[in-house]
């Protein structure tokens, strides 16, 4: 997700790196390279022009700001930049004042919209809302089977067709759907409805009858991320005709430039609600602007480690303040990777929570999380657990003598003994980092 434009970013701020004082000619220079990212992540050429100007007027002549070197200036500042152009703030969900809450979901065909449907109910329950979802999509073959299977899985009733009665029309499923949830006493209904491999005609008219059929407090376009710049026209044209609430895009954990994610409030001032990061039905994120900015530029999520970490130790007993507070502090040992180890198993995929770590992608070689074996986690239990609990707690007992025992303890190698120190240090290295900087930016707001 957006992997290259992080790395490129990373690249133009370390070669500002060691200046006292942003000039016009290193503010250009850099910029020249912010906007060729931009592009390559296929950021629309307008908006990433917009971006650049705005970030160029505030970057000139800043000061460096007690220890902030210059490079972490800019990225205040672009960072800054990318929160407004993401939306500012956390957009509320609209709830109906009178249960059940319609979302009413659209988009093309092959988005990836009825297992989105399912993930929103996954993240309802996880709410502690009771919902259940329409199958309003007649014309794609298995589409009401499909989501009466994902329906299944996520313990969320499926009304269809088949309950509606012979030959009901995709607004009289959803009417009497909605009927079925106000009387079984569900809060949400999710319409899941056709969609077309492009916009056309017959499908915004079925759109808008199912939508007046029932009155949705929530209207959400499914977009393809890998679709590029195309996401903004759907985005654009859906809105038109259907005053879209907001956006979710899909497969932003694939090999995807996904500048649309950037492009699309900007171009129709909808706002981004959730991105889906897996197939899996727990894969699907709230989108907050600010923390995603911090991720596109390394600086890592760790409150979203942190939200993971307490989904998957539920009912378990770990005290995630502590957790949150070392990770923080850059105090983390190999107890903590121990511990975490085991979360790991229960909080997606690998390298979709690795991506979170600040500065563990800019650490490792491009690619290197996409290609990350999974049963790499079992090797780094079998080293850890071969270290005696004074190592693991004092990493820096470590000497040569200690890691070459630890790599026979372990099957392993010396070296590869040695990467899991480097990382360890680079972990607690990023983490340090952000939080001094998060610190200083805190003080500044203040004054």
């Amino acid at each position: 997700m957006l992997d290259t434009l992080t790395r490129r970013l990373s690249g133009v701020f370390a070669g500002l790196r060691r200046k006292g004082r942003l000039t016009e000619e290193d503010v250009n220079a850099a910029l020249r390279e912010v906007r060729v990212a931009l592009l390559e992540a296929d950021v629309n050429f307008q908006v990433a022009k917009l971006f650049v100007q705005n970030v160029k007027e505030k970057a000139v002549g800043e000061e460096v700001y007690s220890s902030l070197s210059a490079d972490q200036t800019l990225v205040r500042i672009v960072r800054d930049e990318l929160v407004g152009l993401l939306g500012e703030g956390e957009t509320a969900f609209h709830w109906s004042p009178s249960p059940p809450t319609v979302i009413l979901m659209a988009g093309l065909q092959g988005s990836g919209k009825t297992t989105t449907c399912a993930k929103l109910a996954k993240w309802l329950l996880r709410q502690g809302k009771k919902p259940m979802m329409a199958a309003c999509d007649l014309q794609r073959p298995a589409a009401v089977t499909q989501l009466q299977v994902l329906g299944d899985q996520v313990g969320v009733p499926v009304f269809g067709p088949t309950e509606a009665g012979p030959g009901a029309t995709p607004p009289e499923v959803a009417a009497k759907a909605l009927e079925r949830a106000r009387h079984l006493f569900h809060d949400v209904l999710i319409v899941d409805t056709a969609g077309r491999l492009s916009i056309d005609e017959a499908l915004m008219e079925e759109l808008s009858r199912v939508s007046k059929a029932v009155k949705p407090s929530e209207t959400l376009l499914v977009l393809d991320s890998t679709t590029g710049q195309e996401a903004v026209t759907v985005a654009s044209d859906f809105h038109k005709r259907l005053t879209l609430s907001g956006v979710v895009f899909t497969k932003l954990d694939s090999d995807t430039r996904g500048g649309a994610v950037l492009s699309v409030r900007a171009a129709t001032d909808v706002p981004v609600r959730f991105v889906g990061v897996g197939e899996q039905t727990e894969a699907l994120e709230e989108f907050v602007p600010r923390r995603m900015a911090e991720r596109i530029l390394g600086m890592g999520d760790v409150l979203g480690i942190i939200e993971k970490a307490e989904q998957a130790m539920q009912g378990e007993s770990l005290d995630m303040l502590d957790l949150q507070g070392r990770m923080k502090a850059g105090k983390m040992d190999f107890n903590d990777f121990l511990q975490q180890m085991r979360m790991l198993r229960k909080m997606g995929p690998l390298k979709s929570v690795m991506k979170l770590v600040p500065g563990l992608s800019a650490a490792l070689p491009e690619g290197a999380l996409d290609n990350f074996d999974e049963r790499r986690i079992d090797q780094i239990q079998a080293i850890v657990l071969s270290m005696t609990p004074a190592e693991r707690s004092n990493p820096e007992l470590l000497n040569g003598s200690r890691r070459k025992r630890v790599a026979r303890g372990s099957g392993t190698s010396q070296e590869e003994v040695n990467r899991l120190l480097e990382q360890l240090y680079e972990m607690r290295k990023g983490m340090k980092q952000f939080s001094k900087m998060d610190k200083r930016m805190k003080k500044l707001k203040r004054r």
